[in-house]
């Protein structure tokens, strides 16, 4: 064997072998732990109340449940600030808030929401709370406890959990409810599986270098944005992480709408689709993208990837200029959500890479409340007007050209992102 194929088959090998990492794997458990309420708290609540004739107006008070998750930045500083004599500093916070997660889970299943909904209400705040508390715990500690070369893995694993504690606990849930346990022991179990995922975190290791907390809450609070804002081009990255999956945001924001009426398929064939070729592609996308980036590292990765979400949204442009036919659908929704995996999979990558560890909890949930900002603020209110002005096709071709700043902005910060590859 040459040199040449040599090196490349010890890449190959290190990147397969960086999933098995004990710093790598353990996040797939605490992954589906973070992954397991949401749906709990959201559609699989909502579900329960329609069935049990609660109103549509109160059905619609229930999304308020989850403003937890865009407000967990406001209190991230506690988690950077404090921490408990048990377990290190980041694992502290995660497996209190998951015993008291599965507490609280189990405890909704005492109550019925035709008759009860305060206190179930209620119970689902305190779960949807604690929720975002654990993750930033955990999104902290897997920044911390990662090498440079295992980020990308990591990413991609923790997207892994994730992604499979929604079908758990959203079209499983469902299932269990309707066929085998009733809804009150579909939550028991819910709380159990939660119980169980804290055995991870027991075992899970420590980061291999431990930074000393801030000194103070104000130092928490004020330090996290002013280090980051001393670093050369930090308005520019800030922009960069808003921009970069903007395209992608705009595409997905009524892509279901779309399919449905656009392109003239049907509930059930959208529904197959996206729930089985969607998510095995997203998945698939996500573990592909870390072993990918293993090779070409983080800025390369971050390049060819979000080129490769943007030319993917031509896929919905032919959907929509030709007659519907399912297996084009199928293909298409595939591609979409592989291109979407490699994305994410980079992105959750970038988010850890910038964070400094002494601030890692505040930092990334600064970040990834950022990187928010584009889907909910502009693609959520922009795309029905795009749509009614420019016509189905003419708005995915549009949103190809979005996802170029972005492009353009990472070319520009080009050298102080393949800087962040560097080991720790």
């Amino acid at each position: 064997m040459n040199p040449a194929a040599e090196n490349g088959a010890a890449i190959t090998a290190a990147s397969k072998r960086v999933y098995t990492s004990p710093r790598v794997f353990p996040l797939l458990v605490l992954g589906f732990a973070s992954g397991l309420p949401l749906a709990l708290t959201g559609g699989t609540l909502q579900a329960w109340a329609t069935l049990d004739g609660v109103s549509l107006q109160n059905i619609g008070f229930l999304t308020l449940i989850g403003s937890a998750y865009t407000l967990k930045f406001l209190w991230a500083p506690l988690v950077d600030r404090y921490s408990f004599p048990f377990l290190g500093r980041r694992r502290s916070w995660i497996l209190l808030t998951q015993l008291a997660l599965a507490a609280c889970i189990a405890a909704m299943g005492i109550y019925s929401p035709g008759d009860q909904l305060l206190p179930l209400a209620m119970l689902a705040v305190v779960v949807a709370f604690l929720s975002a508390t654990q993750d930033i715990a955990f999104d902290a500690y897997s920044t911390d406890v990662l090498r440079s070369e295992e980020r990308a893995a990591g990413a991609a694993v923790k997207v892994l959990g994730y992604r499979l504690a929604m079908i758990v606990s959203g079209g499983l849930a469902l299932v269990l409810a309707d066929q085998w346990l009733g809804w009150h022991n579909t939550y028991f179990v819910m709380g159990g599986l939660m119980a169980v995922c804290a055995l991870a975190t027991v075992l899970a290791p420590e980061p291999e270098v431990v930074t000393a907390a801030p000194r103070s809450l104000a130092v928490a609070v004020v330090e996290p944005l002013a280090e980051f804002f001393r670093r050369r081009g930090a308005v520019t990255i800030l922009l960069l992480i808003v921009l970069y999956k903007l395209g992608d945001a705009f595409a997905g924001a009524l892509s279901t709408t779309f399919l449905l009426r656009g392109a003239g398929f049907t509930g059930t064939e959208v529904g197959a689709v996206n729930k089985v070729f969607g998510l095995a592609a997203t998945i698939v996308g996500a573990l592909a993208g870390g072993s990918i980036m293993a090779r070409l590292g983080l800025y390369r990765s971050l390049m060819w990837f979000g080129v490769l979400q943007a030319v993917s949204n031509f896929g919905y442009w032919l959907l929509a200029i030709t007659p519907p036919h399912l297996y084009s659908m199928a293909a298409i929704i595939m591609l979409e959500n592989l291109c979407g995996g490699l994305g994410t999979a980079a992105f959750v990558a970038l988010l850890m890479a910038l964070c400094r560890q002494e601030f890692s909890a505040t930092q990334f949930a600064l970040l990834s409340a950022l990187s928010a900002v584009g889907r909910t603020y502009l693609a959520g209110p922009l795309t029905p007007p795009l749509v009614e002005a420019l016509g189905w096709p003419g708005f995915f071709v549009v949103t190809v050209g979005i996802a170029i700043p972005g492009l353009v902005l990472l070319y520009w910060r080009r050298e102080e992102i393949k800087a962040l590859d560097s080991p720790r």
